[in-house]
C-alpha cells in the first residue's frame, strides 16, 4: 500500500486533472460545489497517496460547512478520488479511515457527503434526510449521508446544510 501523506500546495493541479479524470468536467455543477465555492478546504484534512515518481494517485479533501439557522459546525467530505488505474486497491478507503481519523483528533463533531450509500455506509455514514437535515440544492436523497465524529453531536441539529463564511486573511500591519 502506498502512503498516505499531508496534501502540498503544489499538488492542487494533479488533483484538478484526477478529478476531471475520475468525476469529469461537469463535476463542478454540482451542488456540492456551490457550498466550496470561495471556501477554502481544509488544509489539515487533505490528503494524498502519490506513486514513487510524485504522481498524484488519489486525494481527499474536507470543506467547512454549516447545518441550520444555528450554523452548527460541521466539515463536508469530498472529494474522494483515485485514479482509475488504481481503483479497487483499497486507496479511497485508506483516504477516508486516515482522514475520518483526523477529523475527530481534531475535534470535529459531524461529516457530511454525497456520495454512494453502500460504499460509505461501512464507515458509519447514514441517512442525512432521515435525520432532518436537507441540502440547499438537488442532491438524490440516499446520496446524501451523514455521521457523528462524536456520540451525541447531532442532538437537535436539523436544517439546510449551508456555505461557511470564507477566512479571511488579516493583513500585516
Amino acid at each position: 500500500m502506498f502512503p498516505i501523506l499531508p496534501e502540498r500546495p503544489g499538488d492542487a493541479a494533479q488533483i484538478d486533472m484526477l478529478l476531471d479524470l475520475t468525476f469529469g468536467s461537469e463535476r463542478t455543477k454540482k451542488t456540492v460545489y456551490r457550498l466550496r465555492e470561495g471556501v477554502a478546504h481544509l488544509k489539515t484534512l487533505a490528503f494524498v497517496v502519490r506513486d514513487d515518481s510524485g504522481k498524484v494517485l488519489g486525494s481527499i479533501r474536507y470543506w467547512p460547512v454549516v447545518i441550520g439557522e444555528a450554523a452548527v459546525p460541521a466539515i463536508m467530505l469530498g472529494p474522494v478520488a483515485v485514479h482509475p488505474d488504481y481503483q479497487g486497491q483499497g486507496i479511497g478507503r485508506a483516504l477516508i479511515r486516515h482522514s475520518l481519523y483526523a477529523a475527530t483528533r481534531q475535534g470535529h463533531r459531524i461529516c457530511i457527503l454525497v456520495g454512494d450509500k453502500p460504499y460509505y455506509e461501512p464507515f458509519g455514514f447514514s441517512n442525512a434526510a432521515d435525520r432532518g437535515l436537507e441540502m440547499p440544492g438537488w442532491v438524490e436523497r440516499e446520496r446524501f449521508q451523514l455521521m457523528e465524529l462524536f456520540a451525541g453531536a447531532l442532538e437537535g441539529v436539523t436544517g439546510v446544510v449551508g456555505k461557511a463564511k470564507p477566512v479571511r486573511r488579516r493583513r500585516a500591519a
